[in-house]
């Protein structure tokens, strides 16, 4: 039979542990990934109620080392570096000279002088090049991690109890969005208290020869617990539910942070110039012409990625992101909206704000983001 999966699909260090497990597998950025184990239903289920396993080892790593890592990212990026604590993580942006959105990114900082950037699978590459462009006037040196890294995520609410059993950290004091140094079943790794699911969790950066032992350590520690492998559907339900933008669909050059509700990512007082701040320092200016919105579907029919958002009739947006919300059991969506329609929706009733859903004016109502946020539990 011929190679169904090409030679030019980069495979992760789990790619082969995946398979055993019986995946379904996908092309995502270029990287061969597990899109369902059995039921992205299920998956998600599990997350939201005891923990799911991720290999998110498609991440681009970057470092970024040298007396003015600090000061390049605070050029580079739209946020503060040089404010990180080491030990800490921020989720920031890096966008063009329009302000234009090129990748959202979390940004640990290891050390006085060395930061970690993590980018989105389908911006790696682009992102280690504007950073590299971006860091010639400066001394420091960037460098591509990606292959040193293996990536895996605990989500979900026994996540800790799980975890705790792999380590001698303390994880009630690891906060969120902190890095720590640490052992997990006796292997040395970056752990960190982030995620991308809404629910409390680690990710843990780990050398590629040890991916494997950690994985199957997790799947043994969680069974009793409820843990289950997780792929790619489950996760990006799980997101849309905790209102997480996912680049491609919330985010792109053709938006700016603001449009995205993320204007907090954006730090304009921070000392010196940086990459659009001309263009992001006139938008907080003007008014807004769009806006980022969640949608509950009325009927049962799901709303999908570019379909046309109504108000009385009218085209007045268009859908980002849509899913069934397992959670919710309603069809959800985020979509970007003309500012004066999401004024209205929001203090309107009845079926004057619509979705195009092949052709069928389904209503939907407009709702705060996010759709779901997780309660604190035993």
């Amino acid at each position: 039979m011929p190679d169904q999966h090409p030679s030019t699909i980069r495979r992760t260090p789990l790619t082969e542990v995946h398979e055993n497990l019986g995946a379904a597998m996908t092309d995502f950025a270029g990287w061969l990934m597990p899109l369902r184990y059995s039921s992205e239903t299920a998956e998600h289920n599990a997350v939201r109620t005891a923990a799911g396993l991720f290999d998110l080892s498609h991440m681009g790593e970057i470092m970024v080392t040298g007396h003015d890592a600090a000061a390049t990212l605070d050029f580079a990026l739209v946020g503060d570096a040089s404010a990180i604590a080491p030990g800490r993580a921020r989720y920031t942006m890096i966008c063009a000279d329009d302000g234009g959105v090129i990748d959202d990114l979390i940004v640990y900082r290891l050390a006085a002088d060395e930061y970690l950037v993590v980018a989105n699978a389908s911006n790696a590459a682009v992102v280690l090049a504007e950073l590299t462009e971006r860091s010639v006037e400066f001394d420091a040196r960037i460098d591509d991690r990606t292959s040193d890294y293996a990536l895996l995520a605990i989500q979900g609410p026994r996540a800790v109890s799980i975890l705790a059993t792999l380590t001698d950290t303390d994880l009630d004091q690891v906060r969120y969005y902190a890095s720590y140094p640490s052992s997990v079943a006796g292997r040395e790794v970056l752990l960190a208290r982030t995620g991308y699911t809404g629910e409390d969790g680690f990710e843990i950066f780990a050398a590629p020869a040890d991916a494997g032992h950690l994985w199957q350590a997790l799947s043994d520690a969680g069974r009793e617990a409820g843990l289950v492998p997780a792929g790619l559907a489950a996760r990006d339900s799980l997101r849309l539910e905790a209102g997480m933008p996912l680049y491609g669909n919330e985010l792109s050059r053709d938006v700016t942070p603001y449009e995205a509700g993320l204007a907090r990512t954006v730090k304009l007082d921070k000392p010196g110039d940086f990459v659009g701040r001309a263009a992001l320092a006139a938008r907080a200016a003007a008014p807004p012409s769009k806006t980022l919105v969640g949608l509950v579907g009325q009927s049962r029919r799901i709303p999908r990625h570019g379909y046309p958002v109504q108000w009385d009739g009218e085209q007045c947006g268009t859908v980002t992101s849509g899913a069934h919300s397992p959670t919710l059991g309603k069809p959800i969506a985020m979509a970007y909206l003309t500012a004066d329609v999401a004024e209205q929706a929001r203090m309107a009733a009845g079926d004057r704000l619509t979705i195009d859903i092949r052709g069928s004016a389904e209503p939907a109502a407009l709702v705060p983001l996010p759709f779901y946020r997780r309660q604190n539990r035993d």
